[in-house]
């Protein structure tokens, strides 16, 4: 459901449905800037006190219910890397009395739509449905979610399928880049050193005992929140949920994050080859750790971001796209986590130029250690401004949202404040942040492309200590 009309011009006071597009030189300053006004959370609980979100939003006839669990990959145990991901995998692959393809039908005959998803720190079980058949679709979600069958045949299905994941990712210079880069900065013993759905050799070992025992430890009312967006009001949709949900139990205490290593200190600039014969492009990744979603410096590191590479106007995709004509788009990003993500400057370029990109990379990350001038600040503010209400336009962007606001334990007014804390980041704040996490001289440059090629011009620009990796290296040997 739509909802843009609902919210952009509340948000910034210029734009209504089917007005021209803004001004952008004529957005408000920080203290005339309206506050966004979203329908209001209503939060109550089941009687064994799951925690229920619910907004109504009465437009359209349609649910959201996402049941969001706040334990995910970062929470696989040492060795059983993948095994979180693989049990969200398996919960719509049989459970109850139905079967994967009972479960798919059933769905598909209410006209709804039910899928589970798992990422480093939370898991979802989602449900989009017409409100008249929530009644229908809410005891195949409470199965799914509460009464997993976890099949044998299935997991050897999705084991399969994810050994054959990792043989492809082998040979697709993009996929090698993410993981060498992760495992040059994090390394092996620490979970964002690998890739969410584990190793070729945790894959072959994890068993249904496996997925059980995470699903027992981490799939708990306590660890989770129910989350409803849609033409519902909390006296009529609360008895329905308690009647598929409220006797779901808790066993022992509840789940502690798992804590992990710190990962080494950056050192002096070191390069980072693997080499991909042939390959028409080299695959570029700069950076080092970032930091947690957490962090105070939340907003002036989206301003000073989308002015290095979160917009199409930005820094590096002016740079290495529209003067050099080195790749089709480059970008950065903080990968923010409950634990500290990475930050990396990236694209793909073409193989001649590599190494031209790789000082261009360089030139852009000092540049933006410098004040930003204050009509390209300006402009970044106001990109992010009035981008900012496409992040609510459907039951399923607002539902996704509060999942946010679930995992990373923010205000319940983080998105109304939004715009108002955009708008108040000043050049300073945007230096500050620049100069205390942009790092040039101690990044990690990890490149994958055809050594033969970029080995020599690489090594005679002097960017640092280069380093060679195989495949083999970073993904280990090839599943059998």
């Amino acid at each position: 459901m739509r909802i843009r009309y609902l919210l952009t011009g509340v948000l910034l006071g210029v734009v209504t449905l089917g007005a021209q597009a803004p001004d952008r030189s004529k957005l408000p300053t920080p203290g005339s800037a309206p506050t966004l006004k979203l329908p209001a959370i209503q939060k109550r609980q089941l009687s064994n006190g799951l925690p229920v979100w619910i907004v109504e939003l009465h437009e359209v006839p349609v649910v959201q219910v996402n049941l969001v669990v706040s334990s995910g990959s970062a929470d696989d145990p040492a060795g059983k890397y993948g095994v979180a991901s693989m049990t969200a995998d398996m919960l719509e692959n049989g459970a109850g009395a139905r079967s994967a393809l009972d479960i798919a039908d059933a769905i598909d005959f209410l006209g709804a739509s039910l899928a589970t998803s798992s990422g480093s720190d939370s898991t979802a079980v989602r449900l989009h449905v017409p409100v008249g058949r929530l009644t229908d679709a809410l005891p195949i979600m409470a199965d799914v979610a509460l009464r997993p069958a976890f099949p044998k045949d299935e997991l050897e299905r999705l084991r399969q399928e994810r050994l054959t994941t990792i043989l492809q990712a082998r040979n697709d210079p993009a996929a090698i880049v993410g993981l060498t880069f992760s495992r040059v900065v994090y390394g092996t013993s620490h979970r964002f050193g690998t890739a969410i759905m584990g190793t070729a050799q945790t894959i072959k070992a994890l068993t249904i005992d496996d997925l059980r025992a995470f699903y027992a430890s981490r799939y708990r009312p306590d660890n989770a929140t129910l989350l409803v967006v849609g033409d519902v009001t909390p006296d009529k949709v609360l008895p329905v949920l308690e009647s598929q949900f409220g006797k779901w139990k808790s066993q022992g205490a509840a789940p502690a994050h798992v804590t992990f290593p710190e990962p080494r200190a950056s050192g002096p600039r070191e390069v980072i080859l693997v080499d991909k014969p042939g390959a028409p492009q080299s695959q570029i990744r700069i950076g080092w750790v970032g930091v947690p979603r957490s962090t105070p410096d939340y907003f002036p590191l989206q301003v000073m971001n989308t002015v290095l590479g979160g917009s199409f106007t930005s820094r590096l995709n002016m740079n290495l796209r529209e003067n050099h004509g080195y790749t089709y788009g480059a970008a950065s990003v903080f990968d923010m986590r409950i634990a500290a993500g990475p930050f990396y400057a990236t694209a793909g370029v073409q193989t001649d130029k590599t190494a031209d990109a790789l000082k261009e990379f360089l030139n852009e990350l000092n540049g933006i250690l410098q004040v930003i001038p204050e009509d390209e600040l300006t402009r970044a503010k106001h990109y992010v401004a009035l981008g900012f209400p496409e992040r609510f336009e459907t039951t399923g962007d607002i539902s996704t949202n509060l999942e946010n606001l679930v995992v990373y334990h923010l205000p319940d007014d983080h998105f109304s404040k939004y715009v108002q804390n955009i708008l108040g980041v000043t050049a300073a704040d945007a230096q500050r942040v620049a100069r205390k996490y942009i790092l040039p001289d101690r990044v990690a440059v990890v490149v994958v492309g055809d050594l033969k090629s970029i080995e020599p011009p690489i090594r005679a620009v002097s960017l640092g200590a280069v380093r060679i990796l195989t495949i083999d290296e970073i993904f280990g040997p090839p599943p059998r």
